[in-house]
Formats: structure tokens, C-alpha cells, sequence
């Protein structure tokens, strides 16, 4: 009994009944939804996740000499991913450098190199092998600037995938979203479409502060529109600015990375199934968060669930909630729920991982929950 209850979301622990909500099938590479609510210019065109980082490498190394690329396999193998496609060619060896397999050496070599005032682009394979190298990016890089009162700089950018990723098992498929946003020195983003990587990773790029860009590797082979203002070489999306994603009335979304898209498909379920229209908020910048753009739709709603795919134990979640608590506790017609990843390290087995991760029913069966239709 207490293994199974460890085995569910936290919102699920949360609730009064045990079956007040029926258990749901997770899709196990199930594709984000793009939201019909966007609008474009007309010289939009369609992109890849992975094809907007790379173009903003590529646009970023144009510019500036000081930017070069290092990590394992980024060079000649184009990247373990394929994200730096190209660049090896396009820049040289000595600005996309193939690193040893060692993640506490390049990295370090990496802060090192932004202390002496290059702007390196540090490429972990996944942030579960970061953790080899967690006393360079939180002491090192994070830290420096304020302990030198101001003067010593770290322009450096730590980017890879985080998070959930489809039959791997629990040492590469942890969300770190929660542990590098409690590290005062450090700026964190996690972007879900083509526009969130190519605006938010440049930010990073030109950002004198550590940057920990968090994407997902789920993500990387989807396409999504970028409108004319995001192909050209100056788009920037500033730090602690969420986004609207899809606009509603009845309930509040907040959400980041991957699970913006499942947000979006159980919003859409929720207007055919009940009428209900919610509004989904893709967080993008975690650190510094977009505080504003939360209590502003609470104050319209009145209802607010967090939905992320870390753990529920000190998570984004739990940072949301007690937020909007803070701050917009008066506007609240009910307590604020999250739907999170399983307080479990994330199971090989497929069906157990299926229960591991948030799904697009479970979503939708929470927030008919706190709507009490």
C-alpha cells in the first residue's frame, strides 16, 4: 500500500478519495501539442527544437569570437543529439572542441575559460552527467561574481537535456529544474518550442551570469512555427517573461518544458468535455520566474494547478503554490494543486514509467477535480 503511493503523482496524494480519479495511460513519446492560439507573421516557417539551438550557436559565434562550443562528441559526431550539427565545419576546431569523457574537467576547463573572459557554450550529454561536475557549476560559476563584489564576471553558458526521456531509467531521466533554481548566481530557463530555444539560449549566450539552459530530448525532432520576428539573428527572449501559451478564463495552468504541451492538449480536452477554458502559462525562465504573469491569471481564474514532470518533494510545483499563495492567496476560490513526476527514481520497466510521469488524462482529470465538474 505505501510502495503504491509512492508510485503516483503527488497531486494524487493529495486527493480525498482514492478512486475520486481514475489512473490514466501515459503515451510514452507522446508529442506536445502546438498551440492553434499562436500567431505569426506572415513569413513564418516551421523548425525544429534542435535545429533553433543550433541556429542560435551558429548566430551567436557569427557575432562574437569569444563564444565556442565544448563537451563530448560535439565536434566531429555533430553532437550526441545532433544540436551542433555543422558547427565543427562552419567554426573550426578550436571554437567546437570534443571534450574527454569527463563532465568535472570540461566543465571546470569551461568556467576557467569564462573567468578569463571567453564566453563558452558547456554541452553536458544529459544533466544527469552534470552531477559530476556540480561543484564547478554551483561554487565555481555561480558564486564567483558575488564573491568578487561585483568584478569578476563568468559569462558562461551549461546547456543539455533534463528531465524525462523515454525508456532510459533513473540515471537519465531526472528533472534538475528544482536544484539549479535554489542556487543564488545561477539564471535558469527551460524552453518547450522553437521560439523559447533560439530566444532563450541566445539570451543565454550574451548573459555575463551563469546560464543553465534545461531542454528535453523529447523535444529536440519537434517542429514548430517560428514567426519572422525569431529568424532573425537579433531575437532575444528576456529572462522572466512568461508566456501565454493559451488564454482562458476558467483555470490556471503554470507549467514548463514538455508538459506545455501536454497542458495544451488537456486544455483542449477540457473546452470539448466540459466547456471549460484554461489558461496554460509556459513559465520558460525559472530563475528569475515570472511572479507577475502567475498571479495576474489567478486573478482572472480564481483556480491555479502546477503541473511539471520533476519530483513532487521540494519541486517547481511546490515553489509555484506557495507563490501564488503568497501572493495571490485572496484571489484563490480553492487550494492550488500540482500534478508532478512520482516520488520515485524513474523505473526502467515500461509500465511502471508510465506511472512515473504526468499524462495528458491525469492532467485533465485534476483540473475537472478542482473545477468539480
Amino acid at each position: 500500500m505505501v510502495g503504491s503511493r509512492l508510485a503516483r503523482p503527488a497531486a494524487q496524494l493529495l486527493r480525498s478519495s482514492p478512486s475520486a480519479l481514475p489512473r490514466s495511460s501515459f503515451q510514452r513519446v507522446s508529442a506536445p501539442a502546438v498551440s492553434r492560439w499562436r500567431t505569426y507573421a506572415s513569413g513564418s516557417k516551421e523548425m525544429t527544437v534542435r535545429d533553433a539551438l543550433n541556429e542560435a550557436m551558429a548566430e551567436e559565434m557569427e557575432k562574437n569570437s569569444k563564444v565556442f562550443v565544448l563537451g563530448e562528441e560535439v565536434a566531429q559526431y555533430n553532437g550526441a543529439y545532433k544540436v551542433t550539427k555543422g558547427l565543427l565545419d562552419r567554426f573550426g576546431e578550436k571554437r567546437v572542441i570534443d571534450s574527454p569523457i569527463t563532465e568535472s574537467g570540461f566543465a571546470g576547463l569551461t568556467v576557467g575559460a569564462a573567468l578569463a573572459g571567453l564566453h563558452p557554450i558547456c554541452e553536458f550529454m544529459t544533466f544527469n552527467f552534470a552531477m559530476q561536475a556540480i561543484d564547478q557549476i554551483i561554487n565555481s560559476a555561480a558564486k564567483t561574481h558575488y564573491m568578487s563584489g561585483g568584478i569578476q564576471p563568468c559569462n558562461i553558458t551549461f546547456r543539455g537535456p533534463n528531465g524525462f526521456a523515454s525508456g532510459v531509467a533513473a540515471q537519465h531521466s531526472q528533472d534538475y529544474t528544482a536544484w539549479y533554481g535554489s542556487i543564488p548566481g545561477l539564471k535558469v530557463v527551460a524552453p518547450y518550442s522553437s521560439e523559447d530555444a533560439k530566444g532563450l539560449l541566445k539570451a543565454a549566450i550574451r548573459d555575463p551570469n551563469p546560464v543553465v539552459v534545461l531542454e528535453n530530448e523529447l523535444l529536440y525532432g519537434l517542429q514548430f512555427e517560428m514567426s519572422e520576428e525569431a529568424q532573425s539573428d537579433e531575437f532575444v527572449i528576456p529572462f522572466g517573461k512568461a508566456k501565454i501559451e493559451r488564454p482562458g478564463k476558467d483555470i490556471t495552468m503554470v507549467t514548463l518544458s514538455r508538459c506545455v504541451g501536454q497542458c495544451l492538449v488537456a486544455a483542449e480536452q477540457l473546452k470539448s468535455k466540459y466547456g471549460v477554458e484554461a489558461e496554460v502559462i509556459n513559465l520558460r525562465s525559472i530563475k528569475p520566474m515570472d511572479v507577475e504573469a502567475i498571479v495576474k491569471s489567478v486573478k482572472k481564474t480564481g483556480l491555479m494547478m502546477a503541473v511539471e514532470s520533476g519530483f513532487p518533494s521540494f519541486g517547481v510545483g511546490a515553489e509555484l503554490i506557495a507563490l501564488t499563495c503568497e501572493y495571490a492567496f485572496d484571489y484563490l476560490d480553492a487550494p492550488p494543486i500540482r500534478v508532478t513526476g512520482a516520488e520515485v527514481p524513474t523505473p526502467y520497466a515500461q509500465k511502471l514509467e508510465e506511472m512515473a510521469f504526468p499524462s495528458e488524462q491525469l492532467i485533465v482529470d485534476y483540473a475537472a477535480k478542482l473545477l468539480k465538474v
